[in-house]
């Protein structure tokens, strides 16, 4: 009946739902609030910096508070019907985008990208794609993944362009939208494919169909929609893989990181690579044979009763039931074996071709901001290594499986102060010198040695190098894929070190200039005088967890470890 149905709905909607989405609703009012903010005559002289600042302290507190008792305390819950998830990965996910907005607000305000005047539009669109971030890692639902995504992309291609009056971030942010509706147009494509063929859009009874598709006999029928899922399948793999600048779709990156403002390209380098990185995880675990066949007794009341309409002609099992569901589960896993090679292999050759695509293109760049776009397209095939060994090892070992994606997550939050450092510290240079060519940042170490010092420790943790966070999360990375074995397997291990040999060229050479070479006397950038005190005190809260979380890794380990824990079982 309809008033019992928008009854049950109401009280799941103020009584559960909307309790654990509160970090979402606090960013959601601090956006209004700085949008109104510019209509009070007595409000509208305080600084926006402020506003967005308090937004995000009071989200952080909220994720903190939700997450008291401990990632392994939280149990899943599923909101809003079924179109996000409340788990461990999602808190901790959400708690990695916002001890970023902790750092970013704070960045723009300090180097200047974000004025007095002109700050609500940054940061309400840095806010609202941040919204899009966390529905990306909370998402249960196709129409949320999409939701998601473009919520998150939209402001991301206005602010490649934020700078007014230059003709380089206008073709950025230009080619950045054009690529990016391509990309969803492709991606919405694959989704009404996948939908279309399960009948369903919630991820895990997608994933139960899809096995149950898999185990069934050989028909035409059948074969026919294997064969459209699999093309769905992969279109969903093209926009997910532009939104991670993976190869062969990594063509926007070095363009867009150029034209727009450094501290943009750190925006999009970071934040928007761990929401890609985790909605990743959500889709992989969904596919995963063990978990799929699980799905049903997960899901919401509503999708549950969807499931149960659509099976409702089928003939009675004539076995027990729990004799039933074991069989069931025995076939779908032992013919959920093309699912998990389509997946391994798919990623598996997308990461190989994204680190030497990114390492190779990174020599000879002579522009700071393009450098590091080619080494994030390069650590994006280093952080797809693990996700492949986790799909790998799904079957056979789904702690293990867990474990790869707990590596994933740690390499993921040492990575966010690594490139949020370096692109930091572009961002500084070129305010402090006017200038973005590498040759430039000869002599650097005399006239700014905190600077140089900071580039020179993220350029090195980027490189893995002990004792840094970098070299950890590496070394995780490549324990997942040598755990998952097999020949697809040790091909990884293989690119991911002749690719970490490789990148040993340009991040010393950047080493080098900043911190050994003396000062080019030929050339045009001239010094504006000492870095502020906020900026010095900003890049040594940026860069100490690089060091710190490289001395003790056990603090962030232990807590990847607890997010990822049973996503595979």
């Amino acid at each position: 009946m309809l008033p019992t149905l928008v009854e049950q709905l109401a009280t799941d909607t103020t009584g559960v739902s909307l309790p654990a989405a509160r970090p979402e609703v606090a960013l959601c009012a601090t956006i209004v609030a700085m949008l109104l903010s510019r209509l009070i005559p007595g409000v509208r002289r305080l600084d926006a910096f402020w506003i967005a600042l308090a937004g995000v302290v009071t989200a952080a507190g909220l994720l903190v508070a939700e997450a008291s008792g401990g990632l392994a305390a939280i149990e899943r819950t599923e909101l809003f019907t079924g179109l996000l998830v409340q788990d461990p990965l999602g808190v901790y996910a959400r708690g990695l985008l916002l001890v970023f907005a902790l750092l970013f607000v704070p960045l723009v305000r300090i180097t200047g990208l974000a004025n007095r005047h002109d700050g609500q539009d940054l940061y309400t669109l840095v806010l609202g794609a941040l919204v899009g971030m966390c529905l990306m890692a909370r998402a249960n639902h196709l129409v949320t993944v999409f939701i998601g995504i473009e919520m998150a992309s939209v402001p991301s291609y206005v602010l490649a362009g934020i700078v007014k009056g230059r003709r380089r971030a206008g073709e950025a942010a230009l080619k950045y939208s054009v690529y990016g509706a391509a990309a969803a147009g492709v991606m919405l494509y694959g989704v009404s494919l996948l939908a279309g063929v399960l009948g369903t859009a919630h991820l895990p009874t997608m994933g139960a169909r899809a096995a149950a598709l898999v185990a069934s006999p050989g028909a035409d029928a059948a074969v026919a929609q294997l064969t459209v899922l699999a093309l769905g399948a992969t279109l969903l793999l093209v926009g997910m893989a532009f939104k991670l600048s993976a190869a062969p779709f990594h063509f926007w990156a070095p363009d867009v990181f150029a034209g727009a403002p450094a501290e943009i390209g750190g925006f999009l380098s970071t934040a928007s690579k761990a929401a890609a990185l985790v909605l990743m995880v959500r889709l992989l675990a969904a596919a995963a044979p063990h978990n799929a066949m699980l799905a049903e007794d997960q899901t919401s009341s509503l999708a549950a009763s969807v499931a149960l309409v659509s099976t409702a002609d089928s003939p009675a099992p004539s076995k027990p039931a729990a004799a039933s569901n074991a069989a069931e589960t025995g076939a779908a896993a032992a013919t959920g074996d093309p699912i998990r090679r389509f997946l391994t292999v798919s990623l598996a050759m997308v990461a190989i071709a994204t680190c030497t695509l990114g390492n190779l293109a990174a020599f000879g760049q002579k522009n700071a901001k393009r450098l590091l776009a080619y080494s994030t397209i390069a650590h994006a095939g280093y952080l797809l290594m693990p996700l492949a060994a986790a799909v790998r090892l799904a079957r056979e070992d789904p702690t293990a499986a867990d474990a790869a994606v707990g590596a994933m997550l740690f390499y993921a939050t040492g990575y966010l102060f690594l490139n949020l450092t370096a692109f930091a510290v572009v961002a500084l240079v070129r305010n402090h010198r006017g200038t973005e060519q590498l040759d430039d940042y000869a002599g650097l170490g005399r006239s700014a040695p905190l600077a140089a010092g900071a580039l020179a420790i993220a350029a090195l943790g980027l490189l893995g190098l002990p004792p840094l966070v970098g070299f950890f999360g590496k070394f995780a990375m490549l324990r997942s894929v040598v755990e998952a074995s097999g020949p697809l397997m040790t091909a990884l291990l293989v690119t991911a070190l002749l690719n970490t040999a490789a990148s040993v060229f340009y991040y010393l050479r950047l080493v080098k200039l900043a911190v050994i070479e003396r000062p080019n006397a030929n050339s045009a950038a001239v010094d504006r005088g000492p870095m502020p005190p906020l900026a010095r005190t900003w890049l040594v809260v940026c860069g100490a967890p690089i060091v710190v979380l490289g001395l003790f890794p056990e603090v962030v380990a232990s807590l990847a470890s607890a997010a990822s824990s049973g996503l595979f079982r």
